[in-house]
């Protein structure tokens, strides 16, 4: 039986732990560019560190996307063409 729910949570532990610690790294440097706009930091260097900041963010997207995206096509009872539109538009939504 296939379901037609869309919904996934990622299940291996590897890529969960891989895409929360480049989120907490990601954190981290948000931190770091409130202080350095607070401490009157040149815009460049700032706008180098926020940059660093969306390319970890996209980084761990679309590491979360393309492991869900392997775990469904694994699993059968996934409604598979549900699951691929789904995915796209969340991959599309990055772009």
């Amino acid at each position: 039986m296939v379901t037609t729910a869309t919904a996934h949570v990622l299940q291996d532990q590897e890529q969960v732990i891989a895409i929360t610690k480049r989120l907490k790294r990601a954190h981290g440097q948000m931190g770091a560019i409130v202080r350095m706009l607070e401490e009157g930091r040149s815009c460049e260097d700032v706008v180098m560190q926020m940059a660093a900041v969306g390319k970890a963010i996209n980084t761990a997207a679309f590491t979360l996307i393309s492991a869900s995206l392997r775990e469904c096509i694994a699993d059968p009872t996934i409604d598979g063409d549900a699951m691929t539109l789904k995915l796209q538009k969340l991959f599309l939504s990055l772009a």
